[in-house]
């Protein structure tokens, strides 16, 4: 008995030395997974991309902006010269915060009245939403009291205004998490399932010894591969019109935008994961290996694009790497489209990715297809 059970170990163990891909890739994707959520991520969200309209520009402004750049919370991008330009910088998305200073508060301030200032929110990002504000309340509420001591020092009678924060949050008053979540899960369900099927169609071909007689037909690599693409194309039109239907009529999801841009934007993504799905399945050996590859693609998909954990919180490292994956960009569109109710004029960068990301992993594709199979 113990001879047979050595045998069969012996057999096994030597196949997985012969298998050094599938070997790789058992050691990396633990080593992977660690990296990510040690280093990666973090749920607490700082160096918040902020742009600021002071119209008071006095020493008063200055110091409410340095007591919150001080926090390390707020990054101060941009110094806008009109509330257009706030709106643009938080409709593009290069700015999550907008901090809007009166030109009188200096002028209220002294004599005794409730100073506004407007804290504009992109509320579509709820963790780093819910942490400007928060650090905004308490920072300035600790500056309006030191000024109050200190003029009462100067001056006992002397009765100081206060600095009212008036919070707005846009795209996502309410903090709705299901309005946040399920316009990217719609781009997480596409990923999983089509480059799943798209990575073993090739190698399935090969091992079912179907690939032969595609080869010897006069289709020509790009025509098999297009004739590859499309039926999961169509696969990926029923899973987005099913989660578009519960979002909104199972959870209300708002859509702001357009249906048809976003449907549009959609078919972009899903011709980029499926040339992704097809590389993978001229990369794999078998279909085991096109399936643990697409889990090496999926894993950082997930976590490092923005679907669950901001981006802005991540180190310089990640954050340039979160941008070369096709799902970054669709959670832009998708939030986008949904929540902001924003058009191609501020989605046109992620949209440009995805065609470009798209035609050069179809061209890598199609060559590693004909340097593999038709040589």
């Amino acid at each position: 008995m113990m001879h047979r059970i050595y045998a069969i170990l012996y057999k096994e163990f030597k196949q997985m030395r012969r298998d050094t891909t599938m070997l790789r890739l058992l050691i990396l994707l633990p080593i992977i997974q660690i990296l990510i959520f040690g280093l990666a991520i973090n749920t607490e969200v700082k160096h918040i991309p902020t742009v600021v309209f002071d119209q008071c520009r006095q020493q008063e402004s200055r110091e409410l902006i340095d007591v919150l750049v001080a926090t390390d919370y707020y990054d101060v991008i941009y110094y806008a010269s009109s509330i257009k330009e706030v709106n643009e910088k938080i409709n593009s998305g290069e700015a999550i915060v907008g901090i809007i200073f009166p030109p009188d508060m200096v002028k209220k301030f002294k004599h005794g009245d409730n100073v506004p200032i407007q804290l504009i929110v992109d509320a579509s990002d709820n963790m780093s939403a819910s942490s400007a504000i928060n650090v905004a309340q308490l920072a300035i509420n600790k500056k309006a009291e030191q000024v109050q001591l200190s003029s009462l020092s100067y001056n006992p009678n002397l009765v100081a205004g206060k600095y009212d924060l008036r919070i707005r949050a846009w795209y996502n008053p309410d903090f709705i998490s299901a309005n946040y979540i399920i316009p990217s899960i719609i781009g997480i369900v596409l990923m999983m399932t089509l480059i799943m099927v798209a990575s073993i169609s090739i190698v399935r071909e090969k091992e079912e010894g179907t690939l032969e007689q595609l080869l010897i037909s006069p289709l020509k690599p790009i025509e098999l591969i297009i004739g590859k693409i499309v039926p999961y194309i169509c696969v990926g039109y029923i899973q987005m019109i099913i989660a578009i239907c519960v979002g909104y009529f199972g959870f209300n999801i708002p859509i702001k935008g357009s249906l048809i841009l976003f449907i549009l934007l959609t078919t972009i993504f899903m011709l980029a994961i499926l040339s992704l799905g097809i590389l993978i399945s001229t990369v794999a050996q078998n279909q085991m290996q096109a399936m643990q590859l697409s889990f090496f693609v999926l894993l950082p998909s997930i976590l490092l694009s923005g679907f669950m954990f901001p981006r802005v919180a991540m180190p310089d490292f990640f954050y340039y790497i979160s941008m070369i994956l096709p799902m970054t960009h669709y959670v832009e569109i998708s939030r986008g489209i949904f929540l902001k109710g924003i058009g191609l004029e501020y989605l046109y960068q992620p949209t440009l990715f995805l065609i470009f990301f798209t035609i050069i992993v179809l061209s890598l594709s199609i060559w590693r297809f004909k340097k593999i199979y038709l040589r």
